[in-house]
């Protein structure tokens, strides 16, 4: 049996003597795409940041397929979350760089890459891909939110990582920039076969696109499966969130 690509069990942390994190256990299946889903303060963001490594759990274990996360030195952590990619709520590019350079970034910092030519032309791929071709030389604050968001993807993929983790990729934007977004993720997931672990509060098209869904509340998973199986959850807080989620979702 394939092994689930990130694995977390008992996960526990707190702050300030405020628990945000109380026993989370989540398996995230390989090339699939899960929704972390569930009102605001509830510690989404937190495990997030604790799967990949950026926070330290008290208590917990987290895997990577049969790499115990939690077990490893610093150094060696952070060469293993190469294998990860973040696409930040508001694309987090610096202004001060040309799209291009700000796409060319990591393959210089991160992979070291020096030949200009093979820099470009993957740049020049990838703008293609997320269908922005020719807008190298633009600067960040020339492009729409929309624009800005797929850059911010590109700039996530251009490292080749195994799974990218999406931070709510859709605040800020209208229905119809919205769905774009999503359909990126789809494709991410579909064309290059990513794990694609998303942070969202668009629960129409997470329950549309996840194949998976775990609902989070203070620091728990209270419902997790497939979007039918959430739905159909027997808890009343899970129930009441779907519906006004779904009521106030524009036709």
């Amino acid at each position: 049996m394939m092994l689930p690509i990130i694995r977390t069990l008992h996960l526990s942390k707190s702050f300030n003597n405020n628990a945000v994190l109380k026993d989370v256990s989540l398996e995230i299946p390989e090339k699939s795409v899960c929704a972390i889903i569930g009102q605001s303060g509830t510690g989404k963001s937190v495990l997030f940041k604790t799967i990949m490594g950026m926070i330290s759990p008290d208590k917990g274990k987290v895997w990577f397929k049969d790499t115990e996360l939690t077990a490893l030195k610093t150094n060696d952590l952070i060469s293993m979350r190469k294998r990860f990619g973040y696409s930040f709520q508001n694309a987090a590019l610096f202004d001060s760089m040309t799209i291009g350079e700000n796409l060319a970034f990591p393959l210089q910092e991160v992979l070291h890459i020096t030949d200009r030519r093979e820099i470009q032309k993957q740049v020049a791929e990838l703008l293609d891909w997320i269908e922005l071709p020719g807008i190298a030389a633009k600067r960040p604050d020339e492009l729409s939110g929309g624009m800005r968001k797929r850059v911010g993807v590109a700039r996530s993929l251009i490292m080749r990582p195994e799974v990218l983790f999406f931070d709510e990729p859709t605040t800020g934007l209208d229905p119809v920039l919205s769905e774009t977004i999503n359909n990126l993720v789809v494709r991410v997931n579909r064309e290059l076969g990513i794990t694609c672990v998303m942070i969202t509060h668009d629960i129409p098209a997470a329950f549309r696109i996840a194949d998976k869904i775990a609902f989070l509340d203070q620091g728990y998973i209270i419902a997790e499966g497939s979007s039918s199986e959430v739905a159909a959850s027997g808890h009343q807080l899970v129930r009441d969130f779907i519906r006004i989620s779904f009521s106030e979702s524009p036709v």
